[in-house]
């Protein structure tokens, strides 16, 4: 795709200030596109400064002030625009009080935004940030022959549950894209921000058939690679906690996705792109138990302290794996985990959140 694909085109993008918009709107304007920004406060500096810094903001960045909450605000955003993207939506894991502080902002947000496109002639194609949060959660075993797809759904059920290691049924889940059937599995506990993924899309999908709007949805594992934003996200969080040498409470347990957030801003580009786009996309450039993230960082930063290896000091053999086939054919490359990894310290130590 050439970098004018977009000249002439106007696009919305909610939520701007976060760490993948952000980069969704740099690439946008690298593009030639005009890009109508949402924030929840255009006048704070930490928020927009870096936005009104890019290429192309000058002329064709214009920012406005909404709230997920404020329904109708939207409309005039949205507006004259033929893409909007989505991706306005609480990113934590513990709230005082989660449906007010994740669940409602998610779900309710998400509808928000698609009445405002359905109202709109002009809105061609809508693409929402989801997340693997709303794949991989169902109580399904992954092991190392199991390979996880865009057929996968994680259930709201398995994702409310309270009481650790209780026994349930989960209820069978079918909609557009496939079934869930009826399974025993043992629960952790209550995943907040993967039962407001795994809620928002199944609105979004039903609003969507419902109102004939062309969506797609996107879902990043956890995220690393450059900041733009002075702030950290809780996926890079992670990477800077080990760079310090302190080991997260999940150290043990935690072998995620990880893909890099400049693969993740393109693929809702080409999601909007391409015309034959349609339905979700995983997007995963390696799934890694944080040992293995360790191992890398200690050889690119021998000199900094890291946490400890495990104790049996055995490599750690990831226990799934998942499909790149359908966002390779979206036209998808990924970027290796070491120069993810690398550029994300490098982007640390510019912002001095690091010194060594």
């Amino acid at each position: 795709m050439s970098s004018s694909s977009g000249a002439g085109k106007t696009v919305c993008v909610t939520g701007a200030s976060g760490y993948i918009a952000s980069w969704l709107v740099k690439l946008l304007l690298e593009r030639g596109y005009t890009v109508k920004a949402s924030v929840r406060d255009p006048n704070d500096p930490r928020k927009t400064e870096h936005l009104r810094r890019l290429p192309g903001a000058n002329d064709r960045l214009h920012l406005f002030k909404a709230n997920l909450a404020d329904e109708g605000c939207f409309d005039s955003i949205i507006n004259g625009c033929e893409g909007v993207f989505h991706t306005a939506s609480p990113c934590f894991v513990k709230a005082a009080d989660p449906q007010t502080e994740i669940i409602d902002p998610a779900v309710k947000g998400t509808l928000n935004v698609l009445g405002s496109c359905a109202k709109t002639p002009s809105v061609k194609r809508v693409v929402v940030t989801s997340s693997m949060a709303s794949v991989l959660h169902n109580g399904k075993p992954r092991t190392p022959k199991v390979v996880v797809d865009e057929t996968w759904f994680s259930d709201s059920d398995f994702c409310r549950e309270s009481k650790g290691g209780k026994e349930t049924h989960t209820k069978p889940m079918a909609y557009q894209f496939g079934n869930i059937s009826k399974r025993r599995h043992k629960v952790k506990g209550k995943n907040w921000y993967a039962l407001s993924k795994t809620l928002a899309e199944e609105s979004a999908w039903k609003f969507a058939t419902e109102h004939g709007i062309d969506l797609v949805t996107i879902h990043p594992s956890a995220v690393i690679g450059p900041l733009l934003q002075p702030t950290l996200n809780s996926s890079t969080e992670i990477i800077l906690n080990l760079v310090n040498g302190i080991q997260p409470d999940i150290y043990g347990i935690l072998s995620s996705g990880w893909v890099d957030v400049k693969d993740v801003a393109n693929a809702h580009i080409l999601a909007f792109e391409v015309p034959s786009a349609q339905g979700r996309y995983c997007i995963v450039g390696k799934v890694a138990h944080c040992s293995e993230i360790v191992k890398i960082l200690r050889e690119l930063y021998p000199q900094i302290q890291h946490p400890e290896k495990d104790a049996d000091d055995k490599p750690f053999v990831p226990d799934y794996d998942v499909s790149k086939d359908k966002a390779k054919s979206l036209g998808t490359d990924f970027i290796p985990l070491e120069v993810s990894l690398k550029e994300t310290v490098e982007s640390f130590k510019e912002k001095k959140l690091v010194s060594f």
